[in-house]
C-alpha cells in the first residue's frame, strides 16, 4: 500500500517534501499523502488517472498574456488602498459602504489617482454578523450585504425616521464598527425596502431583477437558500454554520431543505434581491469612479480559500476540497506552521469541471472591476493542504494546473478589461514570480520588504511590471512602524517577550536611519539631523517615502489611506483573534475632510507630481 500511495501522490500532485526556511528537507508522510489524496476524492484503490484541465482555446489569442490598458505600457499610475468597512462618513450607518466608496473614487479622481483598491467585498456569514474577517468568506461568488448603502435603495425616503438616524449617528460615532449593531439597524430597514420593491416597483426592474436570478442561475439560488436557512437555525439555538445543523440540512439536496426552500420563498427572494441591490450599487461605484475621471477605477481583492461553513462549501461540487484546508508549514516565525483555516480548491475536481469553478469566482469578481488583486497568488501553482484532523505541521504540498489556471486568468481578465495583480509575498517557488509576469500579472513589491543585505532599495531597482506599496492591511501604517507599535502589540498579544521587544526595538532604530539614509539618497527628503531622533514618524518623512515609491518604475502604486492619514494602528495583526480589534478600525476622518488634511494633501500632491497622466 506504501507504494501505491507513493504512486498516486506522485501522479496527483502531491509533493514528496519541501525544502524548510532552515534549508532542510522535509519529507511528506504516507499518512498524510493518503489523508491528502482522500481529501481530492482519489480512491487509494483507483487509477489514479488524472482528467487534463481544459484550455481556453476558444480565445487563445487573447489568453496569451493578461490584459494591459495601452496607457499602462508607457505610463504609472496611482491610487489609494483602504479597507471598504473602515470608510467613515457624514452619512453612512457606522460602516463603510459602496455609497462611501463611490464618492472616494469621484474625490480621488480629482487629485490625479486612478484607482482606489479594497479588501475583498465577498459575502461572509449575515445571520453571524460578528464573523468579520474578508478574507475568510461564505462566499467569493457574492458580496456583503452589509456594505449596502440603504439610503442609495429607492423608496428609502418612506422608511427613514428620526430614530432611525438617531441609531445611525451613534454607529457612526464609534471608532471600532459594531457589527452587530449596524446589521441590527440595516437589515430590518433593507426588509422594508424589499417589501415596498414588490410592492411599488415597476415591472420593468422587477424585470430586471429576475433576468439577474436568471443569470445568476443555481449558484445564487443555493447562497440564498444558505442565508435564509442560516437565520432561521440561529433563531432555532443554533450556529449560522452549516455543519453545526441538524443532519437533515447539511445537504442542499436534502428533502428538508427543499421544504424549507417552498416555505421561505419570499426570505430567499430577499437575500437574493440583497446580491441584486449590493451589485448594483458597486457597479455605480465603478462607473462613477471612472467616469470622474479614473483609469481604472476599483481595484478589487480576491480570497484565497473559502471558509469550510460558508454557503460556497455547503453547494459542495468536486471542485471543493471539504477535507483540507490551507496554510502553511513551520517557519521562523511560527514553529507550528499556520492553519488559515480555508478550504482550497481541489485541482482534480477542477479538471473534472474544466476549471469552470474557478473561471466563475474570477468572472464575478472581475465583473466590476478596473483591476483584481489575486491574494497568495501562489495557490495558482500550489497551496499547503492541511487534512483535515491535522495540525499544520503535517501538511503537503499540493501542485495545481499553473499554465491553465494562468491561461484562464488571462482569458477572464481581457472578457472583463481587467488589470490583474499576482500577490507573490511570503515563500514562494523558485520561479513563480517571472512565470507570473510573462503571463502579464504584476508582481506586488512592499516597500517594508525592499532591503537587502541592510540597505534599502534605490527606486530604480524595483520591478516594473509590479504594484509597490508602503505597507498592507497585515503590517504596520507607516508611523505604527516608526515607534514600533506592530512590536508592542506583539509583547500583548503575547507573541513576543519584552527581552525579545528590545532587541527588535534597537533594530527597528538602526532600520530608521537606513530609511533616512535611502530617501535622502534618492533625493525624496532633504537632509534635516532631527528626523532621526524624532518620537513620532514626522509628516515629511511620510510624504518623502511615497516620492520615493512614485519614483519607482513600478506601473502601480497604491498610497495605503492610513499612511496618508497618519494613522498608527494597523487593520489587522495576523496570528491574533480576540487580542487585537482586528477588521474594526475605522479610517481617522470622515470622506468629506479629507480636503482639510494637510498630510493627505501633501502625499496625494507629491504622488501626482511624480506620477502626472499625460
Amino acid at each position: 500500500m506504501t507504494d501505491r500511495i507513493g504512486e498516486l501522490a506522485k501522479r496527483f500532485g502531491i509533493a514528496e517534501g519541501y525544502i524548510s526556511e532552515q534549508g532542510d528537507w522535509v519529507t511528506t508522510p504516507d499518512e498524510t499523502k493518503a489523508k491528502v489524496l482522500e481529501a481530492m476524492g482519489v480512491p487509494l484503490d483507483g487509477d489514479g488517472v488524472l482528467p487534463k484541465p481544459a484550455r481556453m482555446e476558444d480565445i487563445a489569442g487573447l489568453a496569451d498574456s493578461a490584459f494591459w490598458p495601452p496607457f499602462l505600457v508607457e505610463q504609472r499610475a496611482w491610487g489609494f488602498a483602504v479597507q471598504a468597512y473602515a470608510l467613515r462618513s457624514a452619512r453612512n450607518w457606522g460602516i463603510g459602504d459602496f455609497e462611501d466608496l463611490a464618492r472616494l473614487g469621484e474625490y480621488a479622481a480629482t487629485l490625479g489617482a486612478d484607482f482606489i483598491g479594497v479588501s475583498p467585498l465577498h459575502a461572509l456569514f449575515l445571520a453571524e454578523p460578528e464573523r468579520i474577517s474578508p478574507y475568510s468568506p461564505s462566499s467569493r461568488t457574492f458580496l456583503n450585504p452589509l456594505l449596502i448603502a440603504p439610503d442609495q435603495v429607492p423608496g428609502f425616503a418612506n422608511v427613514v425616521t428620526p430614530d432611525l438616524t438617531a441609531k445611525c449617528a451613534l454607529l457612526r460615532e464609534t471608532d471600532l464598527i459594531d457589527y452587530a449593531g449596524v446589521a441590527a439597524v440595516k437589515i430590518p430597514v433593507l426588509e422594508e425596502l424589499f417589501a415596498l420593491f414588490l410592492k411599488t416597483a415597476p415591472t420593468e426592474t422587477k424585470d430586471v431583477f429576475e433576468h439577474y436570478c436568471y443569470e445568476q442561475g443555481r449558484a445564487l439560488e443555493i447562497h440564498a437558500l444558505y442565508e435564509a436557512l442560516s437565520e432561521h437555525m440561529v433563531a432555532q439555538g443554533h450556529n449560522a454554520a452549516w455543519t453545526t445543523w441538524p443532519e437533515a440540512y447539511r445537504n442542499p439536496n436534502n428533502i428538508a431543505v427543499r421544504d424549507f426552500a417552498r416555505a421561505a420563498k419570499t426570505r430567499l427572494a430577499f437575500h437574493a434581491w440583497l446580491q441584486w441591490t449590493a451589485e448594483k450599487q458597486l457597479a455605480a461605484a465603478q462607473a462613477r469612479s471612472r467616469a470622474a475621471g479614473m483609469r481604472i477605477g476599483l481595484y478589487l481583492d480576491l480570497a484565497v480559500g473559502i471558509s469550510p461553513d460558508g454557503s460556497a462549501c455547503w453547494q459542495d461540487g468536486p471542485a471543493i476540497a471539504r477535507a483540507a484546508r490551507i496554510g502553511c508549514p513551520p517557519d521562523p516565525f511560527s514553529a507550528q506552521g499556520q492553519d488559515w483555516g480555508l478550504v482550497p480548491f481541489s485541482p482534480v475536481g477542477l479538471a473534472v469541471e474544466r476549471l469552470e469553478p474557478f473561471k466563475a469566482v474570477l468572472r464575478a469578481n472581475m465583473r466590476h472591476a478596473g483591476a483584481l488583486r489575486i491574494d497568495h497568488a501562489m495557490g495558482l501553482q500550489r497551496l499547503y493542504w492541511i487534512p483535515e484532523g491535522n495540525t499544520a505541521i503535517d501538511g503537503a504540498y499540493v501542485a495545481y494546473p499553473f499554465r491553465e489556471l494562468l491561461e484562464g486568468v488571462a482569458a477572464e481578465s481581457w472578457i472583463s478589461q481587467t488589470i490583474v495583480i499576482g500577490e507573490d509575498l511570503g515563500t514562494v517557488p523558485p520561479g513563480f514570480t517571472d512565470t507570473m509576469v510573462r503571463a502579464g500579472l504584476l508582481s506586488y513589491q512592499v516597500f517594508y520588504f525592499s532591503d537587502e543585505d541592510g540597505v534599502w532599495r534605490a527606486p530604480h531597482a524595483y520591478r516594473r511590471e509590479a504594484m509597490v506599496c508602503a505597507s498592507t492591511h497585515d503590517l504596520p501604517t507607516l508611523p505604527g512602524w516608526w515607534i514600533c507599535n506592530d512590536v508592542n502589540w506583539r509583547v500583548k498579544s503575547a507573541r513576543a517577550t519584552e527581552t525579545e521587544a528590545v532587541i527588535q526595538r534597537q533594530d527597528r532604530k538602526r532600520d530608521r536611519k537606513r530609511l533616512l539614509d535611502a530617501l535622502m539618497g534618492a533625493q525624496a527628503l532633504k537632509p534635516d539631523p532631527s528626523y532621526a531622533d524624532a518620537y513620532e514618524m514626522p509628516d515629511d518623512v511620510i510624504v518623502a517615502v511615497h516620492r520615493f515609491l512614485a519614483a519607482t518604475p513600478c506601473r502601480l502604486l497604491a498610497v495605503q489611506l492610513d499612511d496618508a492619514l497618519g494613522a498608527v494602528e494597523q487593520a489587522n495583526l495576523p496570528g491574533t483573534v480576540d487580542e487585537h480589534p482586528n477588521w474594526r478600525r475605522k479610517i481617522a476622518v470622515p470622506i468629506e475632510d479629507l480636503k482639510d488634511r494637510p498630510l493627505f494633501q501633501a502625499v496625494a500632491a507629491a504622488v501626482a507630481t511624480e506620477r502626472p497622466k499625460t
